[in-house]
């Protein structure tokens, strides 16, 4: 059950649910019983309720007009979720090629994975991973030489891998 109630003190509108005892107003904070507040409309359907106070507030403010060609709550919130300009048009009106946005999202490595999770990856791969075989694996990926040797220091450093007699192992 959802009712439309005033605020006797401010005047304030607001949706109650169900046969609460005690309501307390958003705006002055005021507490009442429930059963004194001035209820506009009782109903089981929460849109409703929406609309009723939407209109009521509208018709306060002098927008009754433009408000009864909005539509009903239910309806706006469907429609708000609605995309209004697809994708490929948004990229087109930037000065952007589409497919060329979509290659760069595939990256070097044919997904949208960064660098670091590339790296990490390749070293996974590897039977014997030594650094010779890393940069090579690495920058057959895409990354650069001087890239990859100094992120596998940096990920030696931060503990993501270790490194023992020339051979790095993911930890």
């Amino acid at each position: 059950m959802y009712a439309v109630v005033g605020c006797s003190r401010c005047s304030a509108l607001w949706i109650l649910e169900g046969e609460a005892g005690t309501a307390t107003c958003p705006r002055c904070e005021k507490r009442h019983q429930r059963e004194r507040l001035r209820s506009f409309v009782e109903t089981d359907d929460a849109d409703h309720a929406r609309d009723v106070r939407a209109a009521m507030l509208a018709e306060r403010s002098g927008e009754g007009e433009a408000f009864a060609s909005v539509g009903s709550f239910g309806k706006t919130e469907a429609r708000a979720t609605e995309p209004v300009i697809d994708d490929e048009s948004y990229l087109e009106a930037a000065g952007i090629d589409p497919e060329e946005a979509a290659a760069a999202a595939e990256g070097p490595s044919g997904g949208s994975t960064d660098r670091r999770t590339l790296l990490v990856e390749t070293v996974s791969a590897l039977d014997d991973p030594t650094e010779a075989r890393i940069v090579d694996a690495a920058t057959a990926r895409g990354l650069d030489r001087s890239t990859v040797e100094s992120m596998l220091e940096k990920l030696v450093r931060s503990g993501t891998l270790t490194e023992h007699r020339g051979r790095y192992r993911v930890l």
